[in-house]
């Protein structure tokens, strides 16, 4: 007997009826005590049972056939029941509760016609429907904006054929207002300040930046339980941005431009078009899908390698009744604006290409976890020299001998993500292997042997999840053996450990004193990398590396409201790289607390309107004063984050 079977036939033996007349059995006293038969091991989705949920269509087992008998049950109406005209007696709901529609899209529609002239059916529908009708600009119901109707007949252009083509507009306004402090640099040649004589200067600084996004889609096909036939999209980002700091030349490299610095941008996030092949089973509706353009890519669960909007070609799909995801894509890197972050289509593409394949596989090895299993190839021939917006040089990075490098690296991934009974994990791991043309120190070719990995483990109870966050990446122990062993990404962007209200995950800190325009971390990064950019700089594999291991929780105070809280502390894996680059004979280890804490409120209990306040401090350890010390002030640093997001 199966592991179903065996739990559900006593169940069913419970309920069977006992017939008419006859006594219920009792057991035999002296009978024989059954053998028991063996249990099967829930070890696959196939073989267990798993509580609250139900493959659509399968079952292994049948139960007993259920007999109705309604005597005096209601009977449907007979045709001359239903209205073909409303000719005003009675209630004009009577006319749409017993009208048919052709589809089931009208049905919300039928209840809220104009209500205009001399239409004095929609004006009663109108007054006896109020909260079915609705705002065309209203996001929360049936919207046709929103793709929940097709297009009507006489409002889509001639060219596109069939009833089922839907249009989808979104819009997003994300505005951040970010009191900071970090360790600035004094100028070579000029400083705001005259009477200062140490290498850092006062610290405080002031973001406000403003992004508005337009997103539009076409798209064909039912897409309620299949993906789209075919879809074009399109979404353009504009940003407006306006940066404060106390020191010259930290915003521009010009000393005679000063301290303030007001920039804006638009540019195109995404242009694609994702055209269905086919499917590999029309009962599951498993597919395969081809898009091509500018297209947004998550390499893992949580944005560690590579998370962008890029220019490429990709294949995906799904099998095993969605149990069976994969991807195959190609991305050609785009240039992105300095100030921004956004994609600069204007610029010339970078020499910069990216190969990967990728296949997730739900409910291995165990119930309830998604592992993944991916493959990915960075090339890397950027040999021209380039600077930025504001006339920093990007690349090459101003660190060692400054000749320009090549790479390719190879980046092999395990990732999970899921819960094992009550506990949630998610974990990924990654080795990095490859040959980089130039390493900076010994201007020798080098091979590259770089590992990563990261996991959090959280336990939901009532209202309230808690988590334990552990990362570590492999750092440099020695710079001039020719093999490079600090781990980098192509494109980070986590959702870890606090993610963007996380002090070091939201900041950059300069390296100052051993390479200019060099930061220690990436704004929207965790790792050590010591990059000239996240957005234009090439990846660096002779780094400290780093480690984490961090707790926290997340608090539903009420629907609306969540309250977050995050304590990690933070460690340069090896500060050999470190001390060769400021020339220091040791440097400790530790950089430091990251403490803290945020507060989210969604009015509409959606994601349309988001409040978000955050304030974090870096308690700096020994390894960060010894790096950053500022006339014995360099201690504790802070970040505050307002944001404020409205989407339609």
């Amino acid at each position: 007997m199966s592991f179903f079977a065996s739990l559900v036939a006593p169940m069913l033996a419970l309920a069977a009826p006992v017939a008419e007349g006859a006594p219920p059995e009792t057991p035999a006293t002296n009978a024989p005590a059954a053998e028991p038969a063996p249990a099967a091991s829930p070890t696959t989705a196939d073989d267990a049972l798993i509580d609250g949920r139900r493959r659509p269509g399968y079952q292994k087992s049948l139960p007993d056939k259920v007999e109705q008998d309604n005597p005096g049950a209601v009977n449907a109406p007979p045709p001359e029941a239903f209205y073909d005209k409303w000719d005003g007696e009675g209630s004009p709901s009577d006319l749409v509760l017993n009208t048919g529609v052709p589809d089931r899209w009208r049905i919300v529609s039928s209840l809220c016609p104009a209500a205009t002239g001399d239409n004095t059916f929609g004006r009663l529908l109108a007054s006896r429907f109020k909260s079915a009708c609705h705002s065309k600009l209203d996001p929360f119901h049936h919207n046709t904006l929103k793709g929940d109707r097709p297009l009507a007949a006489g409002k889509k252009p001639g060219f596109l054929k069939g009833d089922d083509w839907y249009f989808i507009a979104n819009a997003v306004s994300d505005t951040v207002v970010e009191p900071r402090s970090f360790p600035i640099p004094v100028g070579n040649q000029t400083t705001t300040d005259p009477d200062s004589n140490d290498t850092f200067g006062r610290s405080n600084s002031l973001v406000l930046s403003q992004t508005f996004i337009a997103g539009f889609s076409l798209l064909k096909g039912e897409t309620a339980f299949k993906p789209p036939v075919i879809e074009y999209r399109v979404a353009i980002a504009g940003n407006i941005n306006h940066v404060e700091v106390p020191e010259r030349r930290v915003l521009y490299v010009e000393p005679s431009k000063g301290t303030k610095r007001t920039d804006g941008f638009i540019g195109l996030q995404e242009a694609f078009i994702d055209y269905h092949l086919g499917a590999f089973d029309t009962n599951r509706f498993d597919f395969i899908s081809l898009r091509m353009g500018i297209q947004p890519f998550q390499s893992d669960f949580r944005g560690f390698l590579f998370n962008d909007n890029q220019l490429g070609v990709r294949l995906f799909g799904n099998r095993d009744n969605n149990r069976l995801q994969f991807n195959l894509a190609a991305f050609w890197r785009i240039e992105k604006e300095t100030n921004s972050g956004l994609n600069n289509i204007a610029a010339p593409l970078r020499r910069d290409w990216i190969f990967t394949g990728n296949l997730y596989r739900q409910d291995f090895p165990f119930v309830g976890l998604t592992s993944l299993f991916s493959v990915t190839y960075n090339i890397n021939r950027e040999t021209r020299i380039t600077t930025d917006a504001n006339g920093f040089p990007v690349r090459p990075a101003l660190l060692g001998d400054l000749r320009p490098r090549k790479y390719r690296v190879l980046y092999l991934g395990y990732g999970v993500d899921g819960h094992i009974g009550r506990l949630n994990l998610t974990g990924q791991f990654y080795g990095a292997f490859g040959k980089d043309r130039n390493n900076f120190l010994t201007s020798e070719p080098a091979k590259i042997r770089a590992f990563f990995g990261a996991a959090e483990l959280s336990y939901d109870r009532d209202w309230a999840r808690f988590r334990a966050s552990a990362l570590y990446a492999t750092g440099d122990s020695n710079p001039y053996d020719n093999t490079e062993r600090g781990f980098d990404a192509i494109f980070e962007n986590p959702q870890f450990a606090g993610a963007d209200t996380s002090y070091w995950i939201r900041q950059t800190i300069p390296f100052a004193g051993g390479g200019r325009v060099i930061g220690v971390n990436g704004r929207n990064g965790i790792l050590n990398s010591l990059r000239s950019s996240k957005e234009q700089g090439q990846s660096n594999y002779l780094n400290p590396g780093t480690a984490l291991a961090g707790f926290g929780g997340d608090f539903d105070l009420t629907p609306t409201f969540r309250l977050t809280a995050n304590a990690n502390h933070l460690w340069f894996a090896n500060t050999a790289v470190l001390q060769e680059l400021r020339n220091e004979g040791t440097i400790p280890r530790s950089i430091g607390w990251d403490l803290s804490v945020a507060t989210i409120w969604r009015p509409k209990a959606a994601q349309n309107v988001v409040f978000r306040l955050s304030g974090a401090v870096l308690k700096a350890g020994k390894g960060f004063r010894d790096l950053f010390d500022q006339r014995g002030h360099g201690k504790q640093f802070y970040s505050v984050l307002g944001n404020l997001t409205l989407a339609f």
